[in-house]
């Protein structure tokens, strides 16, 4: 368990993840030393007649390979699922921890399967608190070798722990915004809420994480109404969006639903509803240019001056037969003799676009303060988003079954966003949110409030929140998912991790140590991710002969089950037995290794080996 993850760690370097890439897909340019034949690769991209850039410039920062690194990385943290969850039947997923750690383990089980992400990151304002606070577990001499740098740029990096310069927080978000973009599906989105301090800095480092031919736009909210300034005189009222897709081609945006309120259908066109439409056009030619007689009141229409009828003579001829073109029977002198008629059936869409500028009262800054005051009963977070902001966040790309991944979760808008958003259109969109454990400031209103961290802040508002939407909308509600599960990331005590560094699996191993410290159900949680199941994948215990073993299966993984105690033979038979009878069905067995003795994984593996009517079973042990 661990130990897979420290011995992989081990062996990282900065361009990892970008070598297994080439190697997958391109194994002809790798020769037998596994040496990377850049001329070969080129030759070879050359021949699809692919044009290859020889001039361009990039984003550079102190930082940039160790953030590569970074990404690369497992995470050495367990998932420990809180008690109440064996209570709580929810798709929601709460996570408590560090989002470097949660974005590591998420990989394995929603890689390609994010529809949307939404974060709201530290600023890097100089007073919103965020300083680089990596755990360095080396030296610089360590560091430079490892990520093949000089050591004078080891040391800087190893220097920059409790910085907020610029290098700090691109060094900060760059492995975040990668790992984002390996969980988005290829039609998922992810929008980062910035201010100027560092929207020019994002806006690069994004360009070459997602392509910068992936960047769908840049959204202004306006955040207040009030004037102030910086003392210069100058008055800032607005936030950045800046909105990245995995693949633009495959991506549609929604905005608010069109109003038809003035499609009516008074004539009974067998069409349905209509609404007068402009009959012209900007550009055209002579066969766009006519005059259109009404034959009830001989009232002759050229198109206005230096424009052309939308359709050509022999479709406006068409238009007339099918009542799209209609003659009045009376008009003003200064009136069209006829209506060109919009149906609504026809309309591309039943939203407008999403809009580039956000000027509504509803979505700013101060709209959100009052939603979050009346709420909680007092203001525990500053600059919180607003509800409306995030629903149209939401519902501009995600439609009623996605996944909505917030890792910078803070006072948890996004969630209760995602609730109210299904409650209104019966959707069943889930979201994982994900908040660090830090400290509520001392003297704060949230420490004030009996709140010990921000996470406890979070999670409370999403009850209320859900409260709420029961109480104003009881029937609407009533199918609505307004309940989560928390799971906290956790790390072994040095000692332990020690033990796990040094163990040999040919000498005797203290399990207690780790199970004691999480628990079977933290190993089964952290498994299950690991092997893509993901957090709602359902456990089932297996009874052999008194033994309990669990298996979770999914249709597109399989079937695989967890051994976490040493087995005695009779216990090993009977799940021969079982599934020699097609009483399970396993493609995978998974072995706690520390509680299985020498004799006791023998004995398993020589046992499966013996199986009638069965292909072999893989057995993996884990540490």
């Amino acid at each position: 368990m661990l130990k897979e993850a420290i011995e992989k760690n081990a062996d990282i370097k900065a361009n990892t993840k970008e070598l297994s890439v080439l190697k997958k897909h391109f194994p002809a340019c790798f020769d037998k030393d596994g040496k990377f034949d850049i001329k070969v690769f080129e030759d070879l991209i050359k021949k699809e007649d692919v044009d290859i850039k020889k001039e361009g410039y990039s984003l550079n920062f102190l930082g940039k390979s160790y953030a590569r690194y970074l990404s690369s990385l497992d995470s050495e943290t367990v998932i420990v699922p809180d008690e109440d969850n064996k209570d709580i039947q929810s798709e929601n997923i709460y996570i408590v921890g560090d989002n470097l750690d949660a974005l590591q383990h998420l990989k394995y089980s929603y890689s390609e399967r994010i529809k949307c992400i939404y974060i709201d990151p530290p600023y890097n304002t100089g007073s919103d608190g965020f300083v680089y606070n990596d755990k360095f577990e080396f030296t610089a001499e360590e560091l430079a070798k490892k990520i093949n740098i000089e050591d004078d740029e080891a040391e800087r990096i190893l220097n920059m722990q409790g910085k907020s310069t610029h290098s700090a927080w691109l060094t900060f978000m760059y492995p975040r915004l990668e790992l984002s973009r390996e969980l988005l599906s290829d039609d998922g989105v992810i929008f980062i809420s910035i201010d100027d301090n560092e929207n020019h800095n994002l806006k690069l480092l994004c360009d070459s994480i997602f392509g910068e031919g992936n960047f769908i736009g840049e959204s202004i909210r306006k955040t207040k109404t009030m004037t102030g300034d910086d003392g210069s005189g100058f008055n800032t009222q607005h936030e950045n969006l800046l909105i990245y897709s995995k693949n633009k081609e495959k991506v549609y945006f929604k905005g608010e639903e069109k109003d038809f309120k003035n499609y009516t259908n008074l004539d009974n066109d067998p069409n349905g509803d209509w609404c007068a439409g402009d009959p012209s056009a900007k550009s055209g030619g002579e066969t766009t240019y006519f005059p259109i007689k009404n034959p009830n009141t001989n009232k002759i229409d050229y198109p206005p001056q230096g424009r052309y009828w939308a359709f050509s003579k022999s479709t406006f001829l068409e238009y007339v037969r099918n009542g799209k073109i209609k003659f009045k029977t009376e008009h003003n002198t200064n009136e069209r003799g006829f209506i060109f008629k919009r149906y609504k059936k026809d309309a591309s869409s039943t939203y407008n676009p999403f809009n580039s500028l956000l000027i509504e009262s509803e979505d700013m800054n101060q709209n959100a303060t009052v939603e979050l005051r009346e709420l909680m009963g007092s203001d525990l977070f500053n600059y919180p988003k607003p509800v409306s902001y995030l629903k149209k966040i939401i519902k501009s790309v995600a439609n009623e079954e996605e996944i909505i991944l917030d890792f910078f979760s803070g006072s948890a808008t996004t969630a209760h966003a995602v609730m109210q958003l299904n409650a209104e259109d019966g959707g069943n969109r889930k979201y994982i949110m994900v908040q660090l454990d830090e400290s509520a400031k001392e003297g704060s209103e949230a420490h004030k409030a009996g709140f010990k961290t921000v996470d406890e802040v979070g999670r409370e508002r999403i009850r209320r929140a859900a409260a709420k939407i029961k109480e104003e909308e009881p029937e609407k509600s009533k199918n609505v998912d307004l309940g989560f599960k928390t799971y906290y990331l956790k790390e072994a005590d040095k000692n332990t991790l020690d033990k796990i560094r040094d163990f040999n699996p040919d000498m005797p191993f203290d399990a207690g140590d780790i199970k004691d410290k999480f628990g079977i159900d933290t190993i089964i949680e952290t498994w299950k991710i690991r092997d893509g199941f993901g957090f709602n994948a359902k456990v089932e215990k297996i009874d052999l002969e008194g033994y309990t073993a669990y298996k979770v299966s999914n249709s597109e993984i399989g079937e695989y089950l967890y051994l976490l105690d040493e087995m005695e033979d009779g216990e090993i038979k009977e799940l021969v037995r079982k599934i020699e009878a097609f009483e399970l069905n396993i493609d995978k067995i998974i072995e706690y290794g520390y509680s299985f003795s020498y004799n006791a994984n023998t004995a398993l593996r020589a046992n499966l080996k013996t199986l009638k009517n069965k292909n072999a079973i893989d057995v993996i042990i884990r540490y």
